[in-house]
Formats: structure tokens, C-alpha cells, sequence
């Protein structure tokens, strides 16, 4: 007589299936939503826990996860791939609130029915509310880098029209670098195109070359770049180099982009010289331009309103404080390392009161800072076969967002101790 063959569910842990399928969607979902590869960690951590497991190890690059979830002697080792890669800070934030509310015996079908909830949520900003607002932002880098009225509204209009191309074409799937270099296009021909026009009509008497830098400067990878010199600086090569090399190749295709406008109008992206303002009109206009700055980055990352007022008021004060210390002569790596500490102190004080990720706080605060517009100079001008001019606004460039996340780094440490543990 044949035996019955067994069911598949009578040979296969089904429990621990569930279970860890839960947990990698936790961590799919924090990932695609711009964490760090520490907090992807944590928060996996943190339900499993919840659901019972014994441990859960992950290892995390920029869009894929594998980890392994141990439930006595026996575990599961799977894999997942984030289709997109993006920033959702107010998803960041429900996912924060969700495993950190998690209470031991929870089932993996409950907490998969809170995650359908959070991914069902919209987004918080429609289409031209963000394109709009991304528009705010580098009108304020356009003053913050000695832009007149003038290309500050010019350069709000180029950059809005940027933001909205690179969001329509993102949604329909389109390939991202490509997208990044259609949405540099367009935001860079709009502002020469407008103030050319302008030109001619006798309304200005300059065309302030360097303007449209200002414009595409909303394309700054400012979440990876900031995530992987966290990750980088707890020596996890894996989730840090590959973060850093898709921040590289977003900026090198809209510098690509630039540089190729650049050429057909016979322009050079020079910096402009100082504005002629009073030091009181000066320290003002500063106050205001940065915090619209942070204010319009955190609405682009689709953060909660009050996420953004934060952040807003700890960007405000830091890069001030980086401005005004240049302007005292110190050197701009040095500048930016105090912000970046202050920075990096704010927001880890401010956020677990929040209840919020600290890098919802940190990096609209950071960004505004990170030196973009040297970064793009620097790919025309080695386009353009001008190595000496190339690797000055390069290695400036470098140093400052090297030093902007040692101060953010500092402050982690000194505030977190966890933190400062090494990784295992």
C-alpha cells in the first residue's frame, strides 16, 4: 500500500514563511522610502521581535534586501528588490510609528493589514503643489547664491516646470537617469529662455549666467548622498558605496544635461558676485530664503507639515550659522562641519519627540547646504576640458558634503549611544 503523500503545509513552516515575509516588506517598504540601512535594519528587527522570531539579520544596498529571520532551529533566508527608489518621509514616519507600537504576540496577518494601510495612504501634496514648492526651494538657492529678484522668480518658474516634468515621468515608469537628464533640460532652457527674453526687452540688464545652476538644483540627490555617508561611517561598505555610487550617476546625468545646454548657449556657469545689501537686509533676506529652502525640500520629500516647519527652523539657524562663518573667513569644509553638527544635535533631540525619523529632520535641513552647484560646475568644466577649473570645484564640493556628514556623524554619536557601537 502506497502512503499519503503529505501535505506541502505539513512539510513547509508556514508560520515562520508568514513571518518573514512580513518583516522584508517592513524593511521594502522602509527602504524604498528612503531609510538608512541601519534604521531598514532596526525597523526588521523591531517586528520581529513583535511576531516572535528569535533574531533577523539583513543585509541592505540601495534597492535590495536579503535576511535571514531565525525562529529556533530552524530559519529563512530571502531576498527582495524595491522596484523604485525614491523618498516618501511621511511613509518613513508611519513605518517609525508602526514597529515602534508593535507589542509581542501581535500576528504576522495584523501587521500585514496595517501595512496595506500605510501603502494605500496618498501622497500628501498633489502634482503642482509639488512642483511648486520644489520651486520655492531653488528660487531660495538662486538668492543664497547671489541671484537678484529677477532670476529668484525666473528660476522659480524653471525649476517648478523641472519638478513637474521629472514627477509626471517618473510615475509612468520612465527610466530615472534618463528622466533626471529630460527634467534638467527643461528646467535649465526655461530660465535662459525666459531671461533671454527678458534680455532683449531691456527688463534686465544681465542674464546672471550662473542662474540655472540654481534651477536644476532640486535634482541633488541630497537623501542617498546623506544616507550613504551615515552608512559609510558605521563601515557598512555595502548599503554605503552602492547609495553613494546612485547618488553619483543622478548628478552626473543632470550635470551631463546642463553641461549640454550650457554648450548650445555659449554660456559659463561662473558663480555671480555678492549682492548689495546691508549686513542687517543681508542677515534677514538669509533667515527667510533658507528656511524657504528647507521648507520646499521637505514638501518635495512629502513630509507631514509639521515634519517640515522642524526641519525648516533647524535649516534656517544652521545655514546662517555656515553663512555667517564664511563670510568671517573660515574655511568652507570648517563651516559646514558646524552646521551639520548643529544640524545633526537639533534633529536628534527634536525628533524622538516627534516621534519621527531623525532623517526626516536632517536631510531637508542638509540639503540646502550640499554644495550642488559646485558639483555641476564641475562636470562643464571637465566637459569642457578645463581640468584645473573641474577638480577645484570638485574636490570643494566633495570636502563640504564629506564635512557636512562628519558633523552630522558627531552629533549621531554623541547623542545616540547605540549609534556609536559598532556594527555586528
Amino acid at each position: 500500500m502506497t502512503p499519503p503523500v503529505p501535505l506541502e503545509d505539513e512539510l513547509e513552516p508556514v508560520g515562520l514563511i508568514r513571518q518573514s515575509g512580513v518583516v522584508l516588506r517592513v524593511g521594502r517598504m522602509l527602504l524604498a522610502s528612503g531609510g538608512g540601512s541601519y534604521r531598514v535594519r532596526i525597523a526588521m528587527a523591531q517586528v520581529g521581535r513583535a511576531l516572535g522570531l528569535d533574531s533577523v539579520e539583513a543585509q541592505v544596498t540601495v534597492n535590495e534586501i536579503v535576511a535571514t529571520s531565525r525562529r529556533g532551529p530552524i530559519f529563512r533566508t530571502e531576498v527582495t528588490r524595491s522596484p523604485t527608489i525614491g523618498v516618501n518621509a511621511n511613509r518613513m514616519v508611519q513605518l517609525e510609528r508602526l514597529c515602534s507600537s508593535l507589542e509581542p504576540g501581535v500576528t504576522a496577518e495584523e501587521v500585514a493589514e496595517r501595512l496595506d494601510e500605510i501603502e494605500q495612504t496618498p501622497l500628501r501634496y498633489g502634482t503642482f503643489a509639488n512642483a511648486f514648492f520644489t520651486g520655492v526651494a531653488c528660487a531660495a538657492f538662486a538668492f543664497l547664491n547671489n541671484g537678484g529678484l529677477v532670476e529668484v522668480l525666473v528660476v522659480l518658474v524653471g525649476a517648478s516646470l523641472g519638478q513637474l516634468t521629472r514627477r509626471l515621468l517618473i510615475h509612468r515608469g520612465y527610466n530615472q537617469l534618463g528622466v533626471t537628464m529630460v527634467a534638467a533640460a527643461v528646467a535649465s532652457v526655461v530660465y535662459l529662455g525666459i531671461v533671454n527674453l527678458l534680455f532683449v526687452a531691456g527688463a534686465v540688464d544681465s542674464i546672471h549666467e550662473s542662474g540655472y545652476i540654481s534651477a536644476v538644483l532640486f535634482l541633488v540627490p541630497g537623501f542617498p548622498l546623506i544616507t550613504a555617508a551615515l552608512d559609510l561611517s558605521r563601515l557598512d561598505f555595502t548599503a554605503g558605496l552602492s547609495r553613494l555610487a546612485y547618488a553619483l550617476m543622478i548628478m552626473m546625468s543632470a550635470a551631463l544635461s546642463v553641461w549640454g545646454v550650457s554648450a548650445v548657449m555659449g554660456l559659463t556657469p561662473n558663480p555671480a558676485g555678492p549682492l548689495d545689501l546691508g549686513d542687517g537686509q543681508l542677515l534677514v533676506l538669509r533667515l527667510v530664503a533658507s528656511a524657504l529652502g528647507v521648507l520646499g525640500f521637505a514638501v518635495l520629500f512629502n513630509s507631514p507639515w509639521r515634519v517640515v516647519f522642524a526641519a525648516a527652523g533647524i535649516g534656517m539657524v544652521a545655514n546662517v550659522i555656515r553663512l555667517e562663518l564664511l563670510d568671517a573667513g573660515m574655511i568652507a569644509q570648517g563651516a559646514a562641519a558646524a552646521a551639520g553638527l548643529v544640524v545633526g544635535v537639533a534633529a536628534n533631540v527634536v525628533a524622538p519627540r516627534m516621534r519621527v525619523p531623525r532623517l526626516t529632520l536632517c536631510v531637508p535641513a542638509v540639503v540646502i547646504m550640499v554644495p550642488g552647484a559646485s558639483a555641476y560646475r564641475a562636470v562643464y568644466f571637465l566637459n569642457a576640458g578645463e581640468t584645473v577649473d573641474a577638480l577645484a570645484f570638485g574636490v570643494q564640493a566633495s570636502f563640504v558634503v564629506v564635512a557636512l556628514a562628519i558633523g552630522l556623524t558627531v552629533a549621531r554619536t554623541v547623542t545616540d549611544t547605540s549609534w556609536g557601537r559598532a556594527p555586528h
